[in-house]
């Protein structure tokens, strides 16, 4: 049976009309930490935002959760973000609420209706972030890295099959984007399919995961050497 969350068959990438990436044949499946690496401009962002409907697929079979991404209509790719965790460097709270309300609006957003459910699993979410004592806090009251662990928080809500970080630790110190990169991994080994787009390679030796690299136009997954 094919458990494909993510799967790309001769894809071809373009911003505007620039290929970014050119014959993208990838694979991807529950459970599975992948890296996504590779200099500034090399395509890695723009592949990220074919997943989540941001940048069309120009050509080829691309398909993420069931979804067809050569044909999907515009009306149904906030149903398709649903089932999605998306995490941004620039974290992108709101700014006017607090880190609880911004996770009740999530849920709102979503079509939660029942208060009490929603207080729990904001309660639940906050846990396992390890942020349970800050939900009455604003996000400008938060360090960098705790903004980063409510948005991880945020992209959760939903038990999402699917997790996509833009350079989750793009914005951090390096202990703290340890700290992200060890709740990101742990969300991999829970079951979702993590997706990191990286410039720091130390977390590859950490945190060990599947590595594509985009580099000259094309994906390359790098198979490491085995040491016996």
């Amino acid at each position: 049976m094919d458990d494909s969350l993510i799967k790309y068959s001769h894809v071809e990438v373009r911003q505007q009309e620039l290929c970014v990436l050119s014959d993208v044949n990838l694979d991807f499946h529950p459970g599975e930490l992948v890296y996504l690496i590779g200099k500034v401009g090399s395509g890695k962002t723009s592949l990220l935002k074919t997943f989540y409907g941001e940048l069309d697929v120009h050509s080829g079979k691309a398909e993420v959760l069931g979804y067809d991404m050569c044909r999907i209509k515009r009306r149904s790719l906030p149903e398709l973000r649903r089932q999605l965790g998306i995490i941004f460097q620039d974290f992108q709270l709101l700014t006017d609420r607090t880190v609880y309300h911004n996770l009740e609006f999530v849920l709102r957003a979503t079509g939660w209706k029942d208060k009490s459910r929603m207080k729990e699993r904001i309660a639940e979410v906050l846990a396992l972030v390890g942020m349970e004592r800050k939900g009455y806090k604003f996000p400008n009251e938060l360090s960098g890295g705790e903004q980063q662990r409510i948005a991880i928080a945020r992209a959760v809500l939903n038990s999402p099959k699917v997790i996509l970080a833009d350079e989750p630790t793009g914005n951090l110190d390096v202990e703290t984007g340890q700290a992200i990169a060890a709740l990101l991994a742990d969300l991999s080994r829970k079951g979702a399919l993590v997706v990191v787009t990286t410039h720091n390679l130390r977390l590859l030796e950490d945190f060990p995961g599947r590595v594509c690299r985009c580099a000259g136009h094309r994906l390359t997954e790098v198979v490491k050497e085995q040491n016996d």
